[in-house]
């Protein structure tokens, strides 16, 4: 029983070596192909969005009324529906 036992020892531990070897080698080769990506394949140059100018509103007036009101009627439609 104690031979079968140190087999089975050193089998787990020939497996976890052989395991945390690959893992070691794979973030190895990872770092070095993500060195080599950056180095000769850089990110480009993201460009500016146009800048929308701050004295012209993003919503006009009657649709922010609309919206405003399409609102109200939802939430008082959700209160009436919920209290039944």
């Amino acid at each position: 029983m104690s031979a079968l036992l140190n087999q089975g020892i050193d089998l787990m531990l020939v497996g976890m070596g052989v395991v945390f070897a690959f893992l070691v080698m794979l973030v190895a080769i990872t770092s070095v192909m993500s060195r080599l990506v950056g180095r000769f394949l850089p990110e480009p140059m993201a460009a500016q969005p146009a800048a929308v100018p701050a004295s012209e509103p993003a919503v006009s007036a009657l649709t922010l009324q609309a919206i405003e009101e399409a609102i109200r009627q939802h939430r008082a439609s959700r209160s009436a529906g919920s209290s039944t």
